[in-house]
């Protein structure tokens, strides 16, 4: 199955089985889910969720949850800022009283810092998804970000393919078809859904660093690539 035909068809069912919430619709979104707290609490269980110091969480409202958590947990949580524009950005749970509004895009940009990747370590990465497979497949909006984020990560040694990678997801999400993976295309090797958590066993490779031909203008025009490219 073509990855925007499937996006399509788990967009469609989301919206059709009442299961989708703010913002709507679904469509061209990493989509936000009833029970994405619920799905967000099972990673509590993981080992390296309470071992972990600094986690990278995505910016979407599917994973507010994920990212209010670990802040009230006491992580250090690190943020990409909408379309890498402002970079990376770090919260000190030291220093926040509201973890869940500053796990909000805005909230980050206030109780946050932009800070060098380069200069941290990354113990655990949640992942936004459209769609999963048992496999580790992954598919997310289309835009390319989430990759890229990835890619920056293990360019910079933020990273390396040890680190665990996580998703939080619907159960409706998950899909019988395999994902087809590409070489930029991020695994994953657990899967939290608001009533299992899934450890996949992952076989797919995972991304060593960006693959700059497949990276249209506006992602090299990014003063984080830039700075790579001089380096």
């Amino acid at each position: 199955m073509e990855k925007q035909e499937l996006r399509e068809r788990i967009w469609r069912e989301l919206e059709r089985r009442g299961v989708v919430t703010f913002p709507k619709p679904a469509r061209g979104r990493i989509p936000n889910f009833v029970g994405s707290d619920a799905a967000a609490a099972r990673l509590r269980s993981l080992s390296a969720y309470e071992s972990a110091k600094v986690i990278m969480v995505n910016p979407d409202a599917a994973q507010l949850a994920v990212r209010g958590l670990a802040l009230r947990d006491g992580k250090r949580l690190l943020m990409a800022s909408p379309r890498l524009r402002a970079g990376f950005i770090m919260l000190d749970p030291k220093t926040i009283k509201n973890p869940r509004e500053a796990a909000t895009i805005r909230g980050a940009f206030k109780h946050g810092r932009n800070v060098d990747i380069g200069n941290v370590e990354v113990d655990l990465i949640i992942e936004g998804s459209v769609a999963v497979d048992l496999k580790g497949g992954r598919v997310g909006k289309g835009s390319g970000w989430g990759d890229l984020e990835y890619a920056i990560l293990r360019e910079f040694k933020a990273t390396d393919e040890w680190v665990p990678i996580a998703t939080t997801v619907h159960d409706l999400q998950i899909v019988d078809s395999q994902i087809p993976m590409g070489p930029h295309d991020v695994p994953v090797d657990v899967i939290a859904t608001p009533t299992q958590l899934i450890h996949t066993l992952t076989r797919y490779p995972r991304p060593k660093g960006i693959i700059w031909e497949e990276l249209g203008d506006l992602k090299l025009k990014l003063p984080l690539l830039q700075k790579l490219k001089k380096e």
